[in-house]
């Protein structure tokens, strides 16, 4: 599974990192970065978990 990020849509509300610190990461200028593009094994569920809870879904998880 892959991770990806729509910046244009991404309000940087930090939800997905408080779900998933491991795997994204907002950095002083309040900009997302996705830590681990590729989910590692037994990871799947928080990152789905991250881009369901997304205020704005700008986050997709793809296989």
């Amino acid at each position: 599974m892959r991770i990806s990020v729509d910046h244009q849509l991404c309000e940087a509300n930090g939800v997905c990192e408080g779900i998933a610190a491991d795997m994204f990461r907002l950095d002083d200028s309040d900009r997302l970065t996705v830590l681990q593009s590729s989910v590692p094994a037994g990871d799947e569920q928080l990152a789905v978990q991250a881009a369901r809870m997304c205020p704005r879904q700008a986050i997709a998880v793809e296989d």
